[in-house]
């Protein structure tokens, strides 16, 4: 399927440099001659995809292949296109490796993760001043964006409305040590010079956070025109309205490029250890003089992490957010083993079923 006008938007005009194209993907989209393409995918609405390519758009559906391993291109992927303009089709044939994959976990039985954006280098985690600045939801997101590859920065957007923006900083920066924290005002646009320095050209910015934190009148900011609807918040709780439908990527005017993201009503880590050692670094740094290598930091004699819980050196609810991440995490995993158990079930049956098709063709 192709179509002259992207589904998510304008018919923008770039060229794959401008889109983050490295030599690593010229040189990974190099085997392929012939009718195809590569692009950066900007948007999926349902079963088709907009993809950016060189000087213009396309929409296209995945092949069969793809969609018979389970590879669906995430917003932000690169991608390779077999290109057909003669019959007015495209099609995703490929996905080109990923430089970084920010995820979360679903809610499925088999404990897959969610992509929810690929190929990132800076990852916004947008909160707001009241009811959702919750350092145990930012420490949910600072595990999946360590474990992304990408560089966190915690935006708290909305400061304006605080009578002490800078202790809305400091609040958070004891769940969140080495990581920016910028407050700033998307509305009156106070603040949000600071964060130019990650928004240099032909880099890409994921934004993530609940609904009604603001994610999409930053986007309106940066780009100095409304591109995305917005809508306020309930007075009785804060939350917000889901304005934004879809993820979308949009080049910023001064070439860097910001992907929006819905607003996500839970933070399921997934399997995000490798994000764990990130967010919560000086646990496992006390962790070190625990006398048992694999304290849990439970009741354990000898344990330096408890000791300095005691102490008063470290937070108790730090130390009780990382064991309940570590817990869902090692039931994630599990719930992730079995799903692959299961997959492998169904993989030998198919195969079976080959085999005793064979037999009887066979026997005839």
């Amino acid at each position: 399927m192709s179509q002259s006008t992207p589904r998510c938007g304008e018919d923008p005009v770039y060229t794959l440099e401008d889109l983050g194209w490295t030599e690593e993907h010229e040189s990974a989209f190099s085997k392929y001659t012939g009718p195809y393409l590569a692009g950066r995918v900007a948007c999926r609405q349902k079963t088709v995809w907009d993809v950016l390519i060189d000087g213009g758009s396309v929409t296209a559906g995945i092949s069969g292949a793809l969609r018979k391993l389970g590879w669906f291109p995430a917003v932000g992927d690169f991608v390779v296109l077999l290109h057909q303009p003669e019959a007015g089709t495209s099609m995703i044939v490929d996905i080109l490796p990923q430089k970084t994959r920010f995820a979360r976990g679903s809610s499925g039985r088999e404990g897959t993760d969610q992509v929810i954006a690929a190929n990132i280098d800076t990852v916004f985690i947008v909160t707001a001043a009241g009811r959702d600045l919750n350092a145990r939801r930012i420490e949910r997101y600072l595990a999946i964006a360590h474990a992304s590859g990408a560089r966190p920065v915690i935006v708290i957007n909305k400061s304006d409305l605080a009578d002490d923006p800078t202790s809305l900083a400091d609040e958070l920066a004891s769940v969140s040590p080495g990581i920016p924290v910028i407050p700033i005002s998307a509305v009156s646009g106070e603040g949000v010079d600071r964060l130019d320095a990650y928004l240099q050209p032909r880099t890409t910015v994921a934004l993530i956070g609940s609904s009604g934190v603001g994610k999409s009148t930053l986007i309106n900011r940066l780009i100095g025109r409304p591109v995305q609807d917005t809508s306020g918040t309930r007075d009785y709780d804060e939350r917000g309205r889901h304005t934004t439908t879809v993820r979308q990527l949009f080049v910023l005017p001064g070439g860097a490029l910001m992907i929006d993201n819905p607003g996500l009503r839970e933070v399921g880590i997934g399997l995000a250890s490798a994000g764990i050692a990130g967010t919560f670094p000086e646990i496992l740094e006390l962790a070190e003089g625990c006398r048992f290598s694999d304290c849990r930091h439970e009741e354990e004699p000898g344990c330096a992490v408890r000791a300095a819980v005691a102490a008063g050196t470290l937070p108790a609810a730090r130390l009780e957010s990382f064991q309940r991440l570590v817990q869902e995490l090692a039931f994630e995993e599990e719930k992730a083993e079995i799903g692959l158990v299961r997959l492998e079930k169904k993989r030998w049956k198919a195969i079976g079923k080959i085999q005793r098709d064979i037999g009887k063709t066979k026997g005839r």
